[in-house]
């Protein structure tokens, strides 16, 4: 499958180029940035071409694969799905579940396969232990801290403009849900509350009556950070595994489940429709905690 990359920043050059340049059954065509040079820069280092053209670097593809601030995102990914092209996107997908529900409808009426980049969900031990959760039951409550700084002296991810406005909510918040949802189901009402460091502490109500806490930062004082994710049921307390930092390895691994989808095989379950399901969960935490009240999902 040919591969077009669009985005030139850190998560794109450490992450998807690599990905992209070392999957065997990837062909990696081309880059598009909005910032030409950095497209360049980054095309000279896998010696693949960069496009200043968006529309043309379409016309080479097969499919693309984003790695940009989610509302541009958005707006592009749409772009490409009514070009006809497969999407492995980043999550979140949108920033409102009205461009998400745009772009999950655009991949639906073409037939496209589609695939969302929630790390974890891509690391083959996280993955088994939520199926293995699944088949359990009897879960009554989960809890996931995800309390982190990027915004500290040497982490590329801190001079990201969108991380600075939206906060933890939005951009470790879809990773906590993902390990979530397929364990407890989806989100009936959620409930947030906005404290120190731009941290949000989210209170979600799943249709089948179990609660999810959630507290999420990227801003966290040193000594205040952590990351887990814990069951409690019927068959008692589960801890499921922390993410690896073989994230190349994962993206590779979304890599085979985009094509196995574009040749007819399974449907992902990280799609375009769950990207949306999970941005329609974060938009409600964010106006909850705004308004003070309980919102329905």
């Amino acid at each position: 499958m040919r591969f077009g990359l669009l985005g030139t920043g850190p998560w794109a050059a450490l992450t998807q180029a690599p990905g992209l340049a070392a999957h065997p059954d990837a062909e990696f065509a081309g880059i598009w940035g909005r910032n030409p040079d950095k497209a360049a820069a980054l095309g000279r280092r896998h010696d693949v071409p960069a496009f200043s053209d968006l529309d043309a670097l379409l016309d080479a593809v097969d499919a693309v694969a984003v790695a940009l601030p989610p509302e541009v995102q958005a707006e592009l990914a749409t772009r490409a799905a009514r070009a006809g092209k497969h999407l492995l996107l980043d999550k979140p997908i949108a920033l409102t579940s009205g461009a998400a529900d745009e772009l999950a409808g655009e991949v639906t009426a073409r037939g496209l396969a589609s695939v969302v980049f929630f790390t974890n969900r891509f690391m083959p031990e996280i993955e088994a232990a939520l199926g293995e959760a699944a088949a359990v039951g009897g879960w009554q409550e989960a809890r996931v801290e995800h309390v982190s700084s990027i915004f500290e002296p040497g982490n590329p991810f801190g001079a990201s403009p969108w991380r600075r406005e939206h906060g933890g909510l939005w951009d470790v918040g879809p990773h906590a849900l993902s390990m979530v949802l397929p364990v407890l189901g989806p989100v009936a009402a959620v409930t947030a509350m906005s404290g120190p460091g731009n941290s949000t502490h989210v209170l979600l109500r799943h249709t089948a009556g179990q609660v999810t806490h959630l507290a999420l930062s990227v801003d966290a004082a040193p000594a205040a950070q952590r990351s887990s994710a814990v069951l409690f049921g019927e068959a008692g307390e589960r801890e499921l595994p922390a993410r690896s930092d073989a994230v190349v390895e994962a993206f590779g691994a979304a890599i085979d489940q985009l094509i196995a989808a574009a040749g007819g095989g399974a449907q992902p379950a990280c799609d375009v429709r769950f990207g949306a399901e999970v941005t329609k969960i974060l938009q409600a935490a964010e106006a909850s905690a705004r308004g003070g009240r309980t919102l329905e999902v």
